[in-house]
């Protein structure tokens, strides 16, 4: 169990905020994802205290029902919101003000969420948003405002989000004109 709580330590090394928190939303995790059973009862003074600690008072916003890899790093975390619907992968990289969450619909419920690949790195300020995915690899600017899906090995920045580069040199797709003329130059 301590494994388990402590799964993302080493990614967080030398950043005692984003070991605290995740450890901390790794062990409400624990009893969140058993709704409806006695391990959820016995655990909703932990649930209570995460959410007032972390969410109210850290600002930082991540239910324990969210599903997250191994590896999660925080960076800063402040202004952090991920909806609860979101899947991470492993080694994923937040940093802070940073909005993952779902786009409401029309009949005013809560649409889908972004499921993000291993291995991404997401910068400060960034807002992800809707039922996309991001591949493997993937790195999205700072300030980006990401609404569709972002290829494996991609660079995103800007707003809307739009490919500069690929990580593993492969070509640029011809969508993004202006931009892929210019970094081609």
């Amino acid at each position: 169990m301590l494994n388990y709580i402590f799964q993302d330590s080493k990614a967080n090394r030398g950043n005692i905020k984003g070991i605290f928190v995740l450890a901390f939303f790794r062990l409400a995790q624990l009893f969140a994802l058993r709704k409806g059973t006695i391990l959820w009862w016995l655990g909703l003074p932990v649930m209570i205290s995460y959410r007032l600690l972390v969410e109210y008072i850290m600002g930082i916003e991540l239910r324990a029902r969210t599903q997250a890899g191994a590896g999660l790093v925080l960076e800063h975390g402040v202004g952090l919101v991920v909806n609860d619907q979101t899947v991470l992968g492993t080694n994923v990289h937040l940093r802070h003000n940073t909005t993952i969450g779902c786009v409401k619909m029309p009949d005013g419920s809560q649409g889908p969420s972004p499921v993000i690949g291993d291995n991404v790195e997401i910068g400060a300020n960034a807002v992800v948003l809707g039922g996309i995915r991001i591949g493997e690899n993937a790195k999205i600017g700072a300030g980006s405002v990401v609404v569709k899906d972002v290829p494996a090995n991609a660079i995103v920045v800007g707003n809307p989000a739009k490919v500069i580069k690929f990580l593993d040199d492969s070509p640029l797709p011809r969508t993004n004109s202006r931009i892929v003329e210019f970094v081609q130059r």
